[in-house]
């Protein structure tokens, strides 16, 4: 195994060549100390898909924040400049098939596949999400190009070998440990295939111990990825960062906005302890 360090384009770059959990919804603004207060089931999370349908204020606060269309309804903080990210590095071929694993309200996985001529398959641990990514994906996508469907981040529901690409956003610290999400990504996934993930990383003791356990250079390889790289991003970091402070600015708020402010609050708190990652890889 190779491991190295290089800097490119502002971000720090680290490249390892390798010779039951929830899909809890991409994103869903649980980034920090909640994940150790809340009872992550899917109870909890059909509500706060239900809530958040209800607040154009929320809406317009996290479209403005990250430089999102607002028709979209993006659920979760990766901002639009890393989608042309997630574009590039699944590499579809035309007409493959991706799996939006851990899809939430599906709206970056729709985006990802209308711009790159692909067919969707979307997964996601609350039946809410998956209806709301239902009804998005009917106007932006040919109906019979995509597909969405309940299930969890260590059983997608997908046969072995049969998608081209995996994309993950923000939800890999959901599995129990992570590298069993990894290791069902592995499974799906063709020869050759390729799968992106956002998330976080951290390791100071005020970390969520979710955040803590997650490695993505060294769980990849063990999960049977080659060309893994591990990028840390502090342009998405720093849009995170201005997400939380336009929320704590909100006036009035409605339930999904004072859901949105309280993870402001936590989220800044530990703001310096944690670092954005993208990881790519190669299913051999």
């Amino acid at each position: 195994m190779i491991n190295a360090k290089i800097r490119s384009a502002g971000a720090s770059i680290r490249r390892v060549v390798a010779i039951r959990c929830p899909v809890t919804s991409a994103a869903p603004l649980l980034v920090l100390g909640s994940w150790n207060t809340v009872s992550l089931d899917s109870a909890y999370f059909d509500q706060w898909y239900a809530d958040l349908a209800t607040s154009p204020a929320r809406e317009a606060i996290v479209a403005r924040a990250l430089g999102l269309p607002p028709e979209l309804r993006f659920a979760g903080i990766l901002p639009w400049s890393g989608l042309a990210d997630l574009t590039s590095a699944l590499r579809l071929p035309p007409d493959g098939l991706l799996l939006d694993l851990a899809c939430g309200r599906g709206a970056y996985g729709v985006e990802v596949a209308r711009r790159a001529g692909a067919r969707l398959v979307g997964v996601d641990f609350s039946a809410v999400a998956v209806g709301q990514a239902a009804a998005l994906s009917a106007g932006r996508l040919p109906v019979d190009r995509f597909t969405f469907t309940t299930g969890t981040l260590d059983e997608s529901g997908q046969p072995a070998s049969t998608v081209d690409a995996v994309m993950c956003v923000d939800a890999v610290q959901f599995a129990e440990p992570p590298l069993v999400g990894l290791e069902e990504m592995r499974r799906v996934l063709r020869p050759g295939g390729r799968v992106a993930l956002t998330c976080w990383e951290g390791v100071g003791a005020e970390v969520p111990a979710r955040i803590r356990a997650v490695d993505l250079a060294r769980d990849l390889p063990r999960a049977g990825f080659e060309e893994v790289e591990v990028l840390d991003r502090p342009d998405w970091r720093a849009a995170e960062r201005r997400l939380w402070e336009m929320a704590l600015e909100a006036v009035d708020p409605d339930p999904a906005v004072r859901s949105l402010q309280e993870e402001a609050r936590r989220s800044l708190d530990t703001f310096d302890a944690m670092h954005r990652v993208f990881a790519t890889a190669t299913a051999p």
